[in-house]
């Protein structure tokens, strides 16, 4: 007797909130071929010079600017053609009950184009070369629908992991994230699917190497301090951030972020907090402007004689721990200082110390004084006395 088909009822209402907002969004395409106008897609344009950054609600977000897209245009004909062939793909896959990747749609929408130029010649042009222009007209498919390819079931790889006292519903399937053995789950693609059923901690913390991640699993830190550990395993995923913002809007858990101290772990956590200039659009729904940066610091290498500081290194092994920061480290670290966000007060002292000192140190060397020295030391005393910044 054959098993009846599998049928997961929180990816069919999100297939049905999709198709909805596809067919709205569209619709007015339909309408202007039956007045007989020129078919023209207005979009809010992704570009740097529209993104903006919110002080109040420290927030990276897309600005008021928009950008016409039509088919009867010279320069716009096939940026047009491009957005329309995607659409069409990404419509049939959830008709369909498909979960395409992104680079499946990439090969879906591959092809060669053949047609006659203003000359008369043939020519031949293929719809995109590489998955990076298919990717970005994924992005305006995005902003132009108010929608996350994460809810019209797009699927892409799994990189976040988290484990703590929780319960969660994945699909029609309970899963204690207690109970993972030395393993961790796999945050998956689509985040908004997920149900918080229950929790029992008191914080989150993100932390940016998959392999302390693992340290402090085994060790038990998020047992005895009850936390949430999640890690990023290097730059975020957009699941990752959607997963550890809902974590903090939805059941009200501080979120803190551990990275190397270096201008690259540094722009991990920014990019946590107040969004990614790529995808400044979606912000509001994948930053947690609330997330404190706790470590690691260069104060913490060198301690803060301002604020009667002492360092948690002592001279012998910041020797022995400390690297040297590379020419690209040093051009990162200017290129942070003329970022606002950066700009406060205690951001300005921590990259003037790594601009001054040439240096950097990876959480792993704090692992150096024994992972015991990392778990029961470091990362509760940065919690108690409230040293980290915002």
């Amino acid at each position: 007797m054959a098993t009846p088909p599998y049928i997961d009822k929180v990816d069919v209402e999100a297939r049905k909130k999709a198709i909805k907002a596809f067919r709205e969004k569209f619709k007015e395409l339909l309408a202007q071929l039956q007045r007989g106008d020129n078919p023209t897609l207005l979009l809010p344009k992704r570009t740097l010079s529209n993104t903006i950054y919110d002080e109040k609600r420290k927030l990276l977000l897309l600005g008021p600017e928009k950008l016409k897209r039509s088919f009867f245009h010279l320069h716009e004909a096939k940026k047009f053609m491009q957005t329309m062939l995607m659409a069409r793909i990404i419509y049939e896959a959830l008709v369909n009950n498909e979960y395409p990747t992104i680079r499946d749609l990439y090969y879906r929408g591959k092809h060669t184009i053949i047609f006659r130029d203003d000359r008369g010649r043939m020519v031949e042009e293929n719809t995109w070369d590489e998955q990076k222009e298919s990717d970005a007209v994924i992005r305006d498919i995005e902003v132009f629908t108010g929608m996350l390819r994460e809810e019209m079931l797009i699927l892409s790889k799994e990189k976040g992991k988290v484990v703590g006292n929780m319960r969660i519903r994945s699909g029609n399937d309970v899963i204690d994230l207690s109970k993972m053995g030395h393993g961790a789950w796999a945050i998956e693609p689509t985040p908004d699917l997920i149900e918080f059923l229950d929790v029992d901690a008191e914080f989150v913390l993100v932390v940016e190497k998959d392999a302390v991640f693992q340290q402090l699993h085994r060790i038990g830190f998020w047992r005895k301090y009850k936390a949430i550990l999640v890690t990023s395993a290097g730059q975020p995923d957009r699941a990752t951030r959607r997963f550890v913002r809902r974590l903090n809007e939805e059941l009200k858990l501080p979120v803190y972020i551990l990275t190397d101290a270096d201008p690259y772990g540094w722009y991990i956590y920014s990019v946590f907090k107040i969004g990614s200039i790529t995808l400044s659009y979606e912000s509001e729904r994948l930053a947690t402007p609330n997330a404190k940066f706790l470590g690691v610091s260069m104060t913490d290498i060198y301690g803060d004689a301002e604020r009667g500081k002492k360092p948690y290194l002592s001279e012998d092994e910041r020797k022995r721990f400390i690297i040297k920061a590379k020419d690209a480290d040093i051009k990162r670290a200017e290129e942070l200082k003329s970022y606002k966000w950066f700009q406060t007060r205690e951001w300005r002292k921590e990259i003037d110390i790594f601009l001054q000192k040439k240096t950097k140190l990876e959480i792993e060397a704090l692992t150096g004084k024994g992972l015991k020295f990392l778990a029961d030391v470091y990362l509760p005393t940065k919690l108690e006395t409230g040293d980290f910044l915002d």
